[in-house]
């Protein structure tokens, strides 16, 4: 059976050419992206598909998922300018798609499209299901996964450190994304395959306090709902696992934002049986 990482990032050459045109965030200017929260030293060579299907074969991996990741702030734009560098990302990332003889698939951004294998979101999407309505009303009828990401966050001010957006912000906007799932997207769409990047912001983590407000934590034992487990350790796998069970989680990486042997390192850790349901079964089950 394939392995997979569901999280991962790649820029197709024709949306480098198009953030390269731009003056106003996000863009590119020289190898730095220029975004809201600030400026970001890039790899341009990540994003090259042979690089990644090496990277890839160093860690043992057969199939990416990629994503545009909604922390470059497109949900800042106008609609038009938005939905012309999606359309942009999209066009190059399904012909990548078609040439890697199975080596990706690929998540549409913020909309079902067909050849797809689902779609990505943005965490605040979740917090107003009456505009995302439509959207879900599309992937449900379509069966297809949404996986939802943090989006851009404010840039730290000079009393807080680099890091602050990165451990806090997205993981603050993960935590109400999945709380707003939890306390109406779930009762409207009970069949929904969701993924939330990053165990939720450590959503999960939080579901004891609820109890305190007459919460009953049962449900949110969803058979229906994933975390990927990027950028985390063992520590706080063990504590997701703990709570729903190791099928509701994924592998992702997060890569090329960061390295992902550090992860798949801790995946791998649990033995041969926890990384196969990791990286293969619910994987599997999630994009076929």
């Amino acid at each position: 059976m394939a392995t997979y990482d569901l999280h991962q990032h790649l820029w197709p050459e024709a949306f480098v050419t198009a953030l390269r045109a731009r003056t106003a965030p996000p863009f590119l200017a020289q190898n730095e992206l220029v975004t809201t929260e600030g400026r970001f030293a890039i790899d341009l060579t990540a994003h090259q598909p042979d690089v990644r299907i090496r990277a890839l074969d160093r860690d043992e991996v057969d199939v990416a998922v990629l994503s545009l990741q909604s922390t470059l702030g497109l949900e800042l734009l106008d609609e038009g300018e938005r939905l012309e560098l999606e359309d942009r990302w999209a066009a190059g990332i399904g012909d990548i798609v078609s040439a890697a003889k199975s080596r990706f698939l690929a998540f549409a951004p913020t909309q079902p499209r067909d050849g797809f294998a689902g779609i990505s979101l943005g965490a605040s999407s979740l917090l107003d299901l009456d505009r995302v309505g439509p959207v879900l009303d599309d992937a449900a009828t379509r069966d297809c996964v949404v996986f939802v990401h943090p989006e851009v966050g404010d840039p730290p001010t000079g009393l807080q450190p680099a890091w602050w957006t990165w451990a806090l912000g997205y993981t603050a906007q993960m935590q109400a994304s999945y709380l707003g799932w939890l306390g109406a997207g779930r009762a409207r769409w009970p069949s929904l395959r969701i993924v939330f990047a990053i165990l939720a912001g450590g959503a999960p983590f939080q579901l004891e306090r609820l109890t305190h407000r007459g919460v009953d934590v049962r449900s949110a034992l969803d058979p229906n709902t994933f975390f990927d487990v990027a950028t985390f350790g063992r520590r706080a796998m063990e504590l997701v696992i703990e709570t729903f069970g190791v099928h509701q989680l994924v592998y992702g990486s997060d890569t090329p934002v960061v390295d992902p042997r550090a992860t798949l390192d801790a995946v791998r850790g649990f033995g041969d049986a926890v990384t196969h349901v990791l990286q293969s079964d619910t994987p599997s089950r999630l994009l076929t």
